[in-house]
């Protein structure tokens, strides 16, 4: 698989391009998340988060071991530090559309999880309506890392793997899924665009990157939901013919040293 360089604005971005491996036991954990964000304010810092999934037990986790692992792998994840651009601008973005929200979660799952975009390729060339197996996964994986797991793992891994994309809209069924398109909203379509500019990204391009092709959208819809984001205030959507510009100074415009930087 082709991986895009990850071409970080500075160390606030919070994009990972090392294979720490958080589906080797975890999927991207939507439904934590959600209750997690749901439960503290928009202005919580990292200690809120720890407090409220390890004190609080907003999760309602069984045992404090679990509140542990629970709040470390939402941190692998997410980040949960608004001290970092990754998620300072999802938590910005979470609250205005709920249906936007398996798609933001996917994104920045994917930015922080190399096993997880490692399977993306494969997502995005499937047909809807294509059987999809966890094997299919495993083996993508295994090819990008040949002998670094065991079977085991990698068993555990293309689970994980296969539910997360059911999380986020491109999987449906039960006991045996299929490829579906994945619903793409004008949030999760800034945040795409975002995690483009901090590649270093620019113009038309931000269009073409791993980030907007995961949104499942044809080319028109994408432009036109940038310009629905511009509406609500997260960019600035600029478009003359092929030339494009945007700027994203208004989603960081809490951020304390600027964008990426």
């Amino acid at each position: 698989m082709d991986r895009e360089p990850l071409v970080l604005l500075g160390t606030a971005a919070g994009i990972s391009d090392r294979p720490t491996g958080t589906h080797l036991s975890r999927t991207m954990m939507l439904a934590d998340l959600r209750r997690l964000l749901a439960q503290t304010p928009a202005s919580a810092d990292a200690r809120t988060y720890r407090a409220a999934v390890i004190d609080e037990n907003v999760l309602l986790k069984p045992t404090l071991s679990t509140r542990r692992i629970s709040h470390r792998r939402l941190c692998d994840l997410y980040l949960l530090n608004p001290e970092l651009v990754l998620f300072h601008a999802l938590r910005e973005l979470w609250p205005g559309d709920d249906e936007a929200q398996p798609l933001l979660a996917l994104l920045c799952a994917l930015a922080r999880d190399l096993l997880l975009r490692s399977s993306a390729e494969l997502m995005l060339a499937l047909p809807p309506g294509e059987p999809v197996t966890p094997q299919q996964f495993t083996a993508v994986v295994q090819a990008a890392f040949p002998d670094r797991y065991s079977v085991a793992s990698l068993h555990s891994l293309g689970q994980n793997i296969a539910s997360s994309w059911q999380q986020a809209g491109h999987l449906v069924g039960k006991l045996h899924k299929v490829r579906a398109q994945a619903r793409c909203r004008p949030h999760a379509v800034a945040y795409a665009l975002l995690l483009g500019q901090l590649q270093g990204v620019r113009g038309d391009r931000l269009f073409q990157t791993l980030w907007v092709r995961v949104l499942d959208a044809p080319q028109h819809v994408l432009h036109a939901q940038a310009q629905v984001a511009a509406q609500h205030g997260w960019l600035e959507y600029r478009r003359a013919g092929e030339v494009v510009e945007l700027d994203f100074r208004h989603l960081l415009r809490s951020f304390p040293q600027g964008e990426g930087s």
